[in-house]
């Protein structure tokens, strides 16, 4: 049964999408008009009770959640390795940098996009004005590991950590410092953005800004 991927553009669907296109695996796209409520629509609430996206139908049955996707569609197909096998020493810093990206940097950009939920529309910009240096700080992090291991997040090694963390950094390209102002990040986003499966995201996608611009620009 082909899978179905339930996505709206450049939303959190993109990089499992981005995955299934890099794995050649077959798959079916059903688009989820956002701009009009359609993931809070019943019909999507039943096969996501969080009423977001990514949902992806596999084997017949729906699944949710991008880092827990990834991993589920990375370990399925173990002949693309962008996964590191259970018994591989890698296997532990693997799951820690999805958890990470995960749990410590994602959910900043839903009080970056949605301040207003935290604390109140009253206060939006004083959740902006604090949850950036936070998004910065893990830029930090993230451009010092790839300094120290490079030029992946395992070194040489490409895993389905770093096609999230591209598309982390992607959503950061309006924010007053996008991730490509950090070098080392900046030199993976061109790497990573120079892929010919990127390019094919984005035309699926209909999508445009940030594909062809140097890393160092915040567009």
């Amino acid at each position: 049964m082909e899978p179905v991927l339930y996505y709206s553009p450049g939303a959190a669907s993109l990089v499992v999408h981005w995955l299934l296109l890099e794995l050649g695996a077959p798959h079916r796209l059903h688009l989820v008009d956002t701009s009009t409520g359609a993931q809070k629509a019943p019909d999507y609430l039943a096969l996501n009770p969080n009423g977001v996206v990514p949902t992806l139908v596999l084997d017949g049955v729906p699944r949710f959640e991008a880092a827990a996707l990834l991993m589920t569609l990375a370990d399925r197909d173990p002949q693309h390795r962008f996964a590191p096998a259970i018994d591989d020493p890698q296997r532990a810093e693997y799951q820690q940098w999805m958890f990470h990206l995960a749990n410590a940097v994602q959910p900043l950009f839903r009080q970056w996009w949605y301040p207003n939920e935290p604390a109140g529309e009253a206060l939006a910009e004083t959740v902006r004005a604090n949850v950036a240096p936070r998004i910065e700080a893990c830029w930090e992090r993230l451009d010092a590991q790839l300094a120290k291991q490079g030029p992946y997040l395992l070194g040489d090694r490409l895993t389905a950590a770093d096609f999230y963390l591209a598309m982390l950094m992607r959503w950061s390209r309006g924010m007053p410092r996008p991730a490509t102002q950090w070098p080392h990040l900046a030199a993976f986003a061109q790497m990573m953005r120079a892929r010919p499966m990127f390019a094919e995201l984005y035309a699926r996608e209909g999508l445009t800004e940030w594909a062809n611009a140097p890393a160092a620009q915040t567009a």
